[in-house]
C-alpha cells in the first residue's frame, strides 16, 4: 500500500489528539484531586462514590439530629435539676414544719414559701429549648402550665402514654428516639392526682390549717415523689447516654465511609503529575516528529 504524504499528518494529527485528550483528563485529575472526574471515567466506582457520599450525608444528618436531641435533653436536665432543688427544699421545710416546736405562726411561714415553691416548678416545667415548650408533649407551642392557682396540664400525653408518639428524632438508618418528657408525669395534673403538685398544694392546706399530724403523713408523701423525680432524671440521663452511644457509633461509621470514599474517588496526586509530565513529554516529541514530517515533505515538493 501506497503511503501518501496525507496519510500520515492525518495519523500524526490523530495522536496528537489522542495525547491532547489524555492530557487534559489527566490535568482535571490533578485541579479536582480526584480520581474520577466524569461517570464514564469508571462507572462501577463512579457508582460506588455516590452511594457511599449518600450514606456520609445520611449519617452528617443523622449526627445533626442528635446533637439537636443533645440540646433538647441538656435543657430538660438543667429543669429537671432545679426542680430537684424545689422538692429538697419543700422536703426540708415539711420537716420543720412537721415538728412539735413549730408554731401557727412559723407553719404560715412555711406554707407562703411553699406556694412560691409550687410556682417556681411550674415555671421550670414551662421551660424551652429553641422555641419549644420542653414538657408539654408534641403541644411544643403551648406552655405546660399557668402560673397561679390552676394546676391543670395545658399539653398533650406524647412521649408519656406509649400509644402516642412524642418528640422523636431519627438518629439512625431506620432508628427513631423519643426525646421529651412530659410534665403531667412529674407534676401531675392538678386535683387530688397524689402527684408533687397534689402534694404540695395538701402541704400547705395543712401548714395553714396548722395540722401537725397530716404533717406527719406529708413528709412520706413527699419524699415519694421526691424519687419518683430522681427516677425521671435519671431515665434522662440514660437517654442522653444513648445519644452519646449513637454520637460514638455515627462518628466510626463516617470516619470508615471517609476514607472508603478518599481510596475510591481520590487521586494520588504525586502519580497523576508524573503521568501529566510523561504526557507532554510525548506529546512535544509527536508534535516536533509531525513538523519535520510536514516540513520534509514541503522540500521534496519544492524540488
Amino acid at each position: 500500500m501506497r503511503v501518501t504524504t496525507s496519510m500520515i499528518q492525518r495519523n500524526v494529527l490523530a495522536d496528537l489528539n489522542t495525547l491532547s485528550e489524555k492530557m487534559a483528563k489527566t490535568q482535571a485529575k490533578a485541579s479536582s484531586q480526584k480520581e474520577i472526574t466524569r461517570p464514564s471515567d469508571d462507572p462501577f466506582n463512579a457508582a460506588r462514590a455516590m452511594g457511599l457520599r449518600q450514606t456520609r450525608d445520611a449519617n452528617d444528618q443523622y449526627k445533626r439530629n442528635i446533637n439537636d436531641a443533645q440540646g433538647w435533653q441538656d435543657a430538660t436536665e438543667s429543669s429537671l435539676g432545679a426542680m430537684t432543688d424545689y422538692v429538697t427544699r419543700a422536703n426540708t421545710l415539711v420537716l420543720q414544719g412537721a415538728t412539735d416546736t413549730a408554731d401557727a405562726e412559723s407553719r404560715l411561714a412555711i406554707a407562703a414559701e411553699i406556694d412560691q415553691i409550687i410556682q417556681g416548678l411550674k415555671e421550670t416545667a414551662n421551660a424551652t429549648y429553641g422555641d419549644s415548650y420542653l414538657m408539654a408533649g408534641t403541644a411544643t407551642n403551648v406552655a405546660p402550665y399557668k402560673l397561679g392557682p390552676d394546676d391543670t396540664f395545658q399539653g398533650n400525653e406524647a412521649g408519656f402514654d406509649p400509644a402516642i408518639p412524642g418528640v422523636v428524632r431519627e438518629i439512625g438508618p431506620g432508628v427513631t428516639m423519643t426525646i421529651n418528657l412530659v410534665g403531667r408525669e412529674i407534676l401531675g395534673d392538678g386535683g387530688a392526682d397524689g402527684k408533687l403538685l397534689s402534694a404540695l398544694r395538701q402541704i400547705s392546706t395543712n401548714l395553714k390549717a396548722n395540722d401537725s399530724a397530716a404533717l406527719q403523713t406529708d413528709t412520706g408523701v413527699l419524699k415519694a415523689q421526691q424519687d419518683a423525680l430522681l427516677n425521671v432524671r435519671a431515665r434522662n440521663g440514660s437517654m442522653t447516654n444513648r445519644l452519646m452511644a449513637a454520637q460514638t457509633r455515627l462518628d466510626q461509621i463516617q470516619g470508615a465511609v471517609t476514607e472508603q470514599l478518599s481510596n475510591t474517588e481520590d487521586a494520588d496526586f504525586a502519580k497523576t503529575m508524573i503521568d501529566f509530565n510523561s504526557q507532554s513529554a510525548a506529546y512535544q516529541a509527536s508534535l516536533r516528529a509531525g513538523a519535520n514530517i510536514v516540513q520534509s515533505s514541503l522540500m521534496d515538493f519544492l524540488r
